[in-house]
This record gives C-alpha cells, structure tokens and sequence, in this order.
C-alpha cells in the first residue's frame, strides 16, 4: 500500500483527498519509482482546483513532476537503485502522476537525477525551473548576450520567474523583474533582479510599437503582457514565451516582428524530446546556485498539497513548493 493524492469526479463536482492505494491499482509502465519528492506547478494547482479541465480522465493521481528512487524496472536505461526525475509527458493529466509514494511510469519520460542534486533540489527546480532554464538556452540560441541590455522576466515572484532570475542573474544578464506583488521586492532582489517594476505597466492594453527597451525577455503570463513585452523588444530581441497566467490570448501586431526583427520562441516543457531535457539539467546543475535555490523553496507535507494547489492559483505562492511525499 502507499499514500496518494487522488482526484475524482461525480457529474460536475471533482474532489481530491489523501487515500491508500494498492501497487496493484498502478498503471502501466515499465519502470516502478519510490518516488521521495514531488512539487505543486501553477498546471498541478489548476488540476488539485478543477479551475482548468487539466486532468483529461478520473480517478486521476495528480503530480506532474517526480523525483525518487527506481524500485523495478524493464527498461535498458534503467535499473533499481537509479534515482529519477520525471518532468511532464502529460503525467497529472492522462497518466497517474507524483503527489504519490510510488508511480508507474514509461521510462521514455525519465532523465536521471543529475549528481549535483538530491531529489529535494530536483523538485525545488521542478517543471517550473526545467522551463526557466529552456526559455534561458533559447535566448542563448538566439544570440542573446550580457552586453546587448536588460532582460525582463514577467511572472516574476513565481517557480518559473524566481529561477528565471536566478539563472540570468548567475550568467551575467542586467535583469527587470516585473511582478505584481511589489512586497516581494527584496525576494526578488536576492535572486538576482536589478530592478523591479510593476506588472500593471505591462498589463493594460498598449501600442503596437513601444520604445525599445528589452534585449530579452522571459514571459510566463500571456496576454497584453506579452503583447506589451513583444512591443518593447530592442532591435532583434527575443522574446521566450512559456505561461499563460495572464490569459491565453495574444492581442498584439506584426510590428515588432517585420519593423524589428523580434523572435518570439514558444517553450514547451511537456512534449520537449529528451536530450534537451538532458541538456536542460545539465545546464541547471552547472548554472543555479543552490544557495538562491534554497532561498525560493518551501517544503509542505503531501496532505498539504491540496491546500497548497488552490494558493498557487490564487497567486499567494511565492517561488517553489517541494512536497516530501513520506512526510
């Protein structure tokens, strides 16, 4: 038996509630992981809440991350004793997920927990951190450099904009961060940011074409934000796009991309193939500093994930949640 999270649903109502569950109830897959971490996303908060039709069939065990230790496995890649991150793939969504003690699993989705890191560190970093470090190499890939000016990250109180900063900030990047809890000014100030400004500056409805500022961007919220942040972009800037928290549409123009040449690149965490994830976390265990990574992280028990899920929502969580699943 093992303890997980476990979301329902009769008619319209969907629970979730901490229940006791038989290895025989696990899914298929070819590796079995003791799973020791897990972690509460903006997408994990969304499922626990059933404010977004996250998970696509119930009972439905949430967690779209994992890190733990492999218990069984018929996988060539991997062995009992290996330890294992797990990181989207559609696990919380259509396949059994984290917020667990034990999960069944393909070992197509697995990496291998970097030495640098214990599980803990892993999930402190979760999908928010492995997406903050790909919007990082994209920026890279498009030539995004130190000396060419500021980069801002939106969102920036969040999983994926704290180590968004902590990242630039580690590599040499002047960062803006743009956040709408200016409370968090000094949290923020210890990750890295050089400046704070006000999300409401980007938030409203703006030009088409705005004075060039940005040499980069890392944008987690959408939207006019987006539209405002695209607009803003230096002469050949780009703009790394992963987040929807401030809606999913895009009311901009072509101006900033034919008059400036501006790259918007989409990151996409969940379907990314596995030697950018390789790459990904190899990047995170050379370039995050465990010091700032500590300093965004808070650790909750499993019973506390529920709770936790409605806050990210709801947007009261600062940085990274990790969830001690045996705790």
């Amino acid at each position: 038996m093992f303890k997980a999270l476990v979301i329902s649903k009769a008619g319209e109502q969907q629970q979730c509630e901490l229940r006791e569950l038989d290895d025989a109830e696990l899914p298929a897959g070819d590796v079995t992981v003791e799973v020791q971490h897990s972690t509460v996303n903006y997408k994990d908060g969304l499922a626990l809440t059933g404010k977004a039709p996250v998970v696509r069939k119930f009972p439905m065990v949430p967690g779209i991350d994992g890190a733990g230790t492999v218990a069984a496995s018929s996988h060539g890649e991997f062995k009992a004793g290996d330890k294992v991150i797990l990181n989207g793939w559609g696990v919380g969504e259509s396949h059994w997920g984290c917020l667990a003690q034990k999960a069944r699993l393909k070992g197509d989705w697995l990496v291998k927990l970097p030495s640098a890191f214990t599980t803990r560190q892993a999930m402190a970093i979760g999908t928010a951190g492995y997406t903050a470090m790909l919007c990082v190499l994209a920026l890279e890939q498009h030539g995004v450099k130190p000396a060419d000016g500021d980069v801002l990250v939106t969102g920036a109180a969040g999983g994926v904009g704290s180590v968004a900063i902590a990242l630039l900030a580690k590599l040499g990047y002047r960062v803006v961060a743009s956040t709408g809890r200016t409370a968090e000014s000094e949290y923020l100030k210890r990750l890295g940011a050089a400046e704070i400004i006000d999300r409401a500056t980007l938030a409203a409805p703006g030009k088409p074409l705005a004075k060039e500022r940005w040499a980069g961007a890392v944008d987690t919220v959408g939207s006019h934000t987006l539209a405002n942040v695209c607009a803003a972009m230096r002469y050949r800037g780009t703009v790394a796009a992963c987040g929807l928290a401030g809606g999913m549409d895009f009311p901009s123009s072509v101006a900033p991309f034919i008059l400036r040449g501006v790259t918007l690149v989409g990151i996409d965490s969940v379907m990314a193939p596995t030697a950018l994830r390789v790459e990904a976390w190899s990047r995170l265990a050379r370039d995050l500093d465990p010091a700032r990574l500590d300093a965004m992280t808070r650790e909750i028990a499993l019973r506390d994930a529920i709770s936790a899920g409605a806050d990210i929502v709801a947007g009261k969580v600062r940085g990274r949640l990790v969830v001690d699943v045996n705790a």
